[in-house]
């Protein structure tokens, strides 16, 4: 699917303002897209004739533009490009003051959690302890429309995008997605990545991460009257264990406990929960001498971001 020369041609038809303009003026107010005669398409550019803008249009044509009868329509490029024009995922750069956030870090305990943003990349760290706890990319659009909200909008984002990836599709492209777990270090978390085979979007996180969509879990919550969406990426609580108990073959035990009773995941190499357990647990559990989910080596980073910040 890599063809450098066919990505080339297919940029250069978009090199022009009055081309970008037509495929804006193809997407309603709302984001849907729609039809428009070659009249309504010439009215919505700037070009000076028709003949100028005939030839702005056939450049488009087939690609991201396709005839049907008198009108217009998108493409499936051409939505994708308009849309991500809208967005501004090619135009805004955006950069925020620090945002104070309502959980404590994970790291030192203390409620000093700060959000930043900075070339579109949010980093969550603690001015406490001084010390970041992740570093993900949020779309431009995210911050001009959430306002106050965003905070759980980025929450939201990114648990989407983590379970894409562990579902084996690729939140990016949609392609089939290669993942590895392995140990972080010790003290640490074991640290699943993630690699598409098409596209090659990449992310690491915690195992733990990787398994909060995982229908144990969700049903584990929720028979103790809990969500486990309730609590941010960035502190999913303290409830949270890791330890790796087999080498060959690899394999973590990912432990959660609520109450009295204990939920244990086992994750293969492959990232995979291969099994669950639920038990009843008293007073003190093992559970309280494995890794808990902190540390630098915990935080979650997208390649997005690492590029952004290198």
């Amino acid at each position: 699917m890599d063809d450098p020369a066919g990505a080339d041609a297919a940029f250069e038809a978009l090199g022009s303002e009055p081309r970008l303009r037509a495929l804006r003026a193809l997407v309603d107010d709302e984001g849907r897209p729609t039809s428009r005669s070659f009249s309504e398409l010439f009215e919505a550019t700037d070009v000076d004739t028709t003949a100028g803008f005939s030839y702005h249009l056939r450049q488009l044509t087939d690609r991201y533009v396709r005839k049907d009868e008198e009108s217009y329509e998108l493409t499936y490029a051409g939505l994708r490009v308009a849309r991500a024009v809208a967005a501004g995922t090619y135009t805004e750069s955006v950069d925020s003051d620090p945002i104070p956030l309502d959980d404590d870090c994970p790291l030192c305990g203390e409620a000093a959690l700060v959000a930043t943003v900075a070339d579109n990349v949010t980093t969550v760290a603690c001015d406490a302890c001084d010390r970041a706890v992740l570093e993900l990319p949020f779309p431009p659009s995210g911050h001009d429309t959430h306002g106050d909200d965003l905070p759980r909008a980025f929450d939201v984002h990114h648990r989407h995008r983590i379970a894409g990836f562990s579902e084996g599709v690729c939140p990016e492209c949609g392609g089939a997605v290669d993942a590895e777990a392995e140990a972080a270090g010790d003290p640490g978390p074991a640290v699943a990545t993630f690699t598409c085979e098409a596209c090659g979007a990449r992310l690491r996180c915690p195992v733990t991460l990787a398994t909060l969509n995982h229908p144990a879990v969700v049903a584990f919550y929720h028979d103790h009257g809990r969500d486990v969406r309730d609590r941010p990426l960035w502190n999913v609580g303290d409830e949270w264990r890791e330890r790796v108990v087999s080498e060959e073959p690899w394999c973590v035990r990912v432990t959660t406990r609520l109450d009295d009773e204990e939920l244990q995941l086992f994750v293969a190499r492959d990232a995979t929960v291969v099994e669950h357990r639920r038990r009843e647990v008293e007073g003190r559990s093992e559970v309280t001498e494995e890794s808990r989910v902190e540390g630098s080596e915990a935080a979650a980073v997208d390649d997005e971001s690492e590029g952004a910040s290198a």
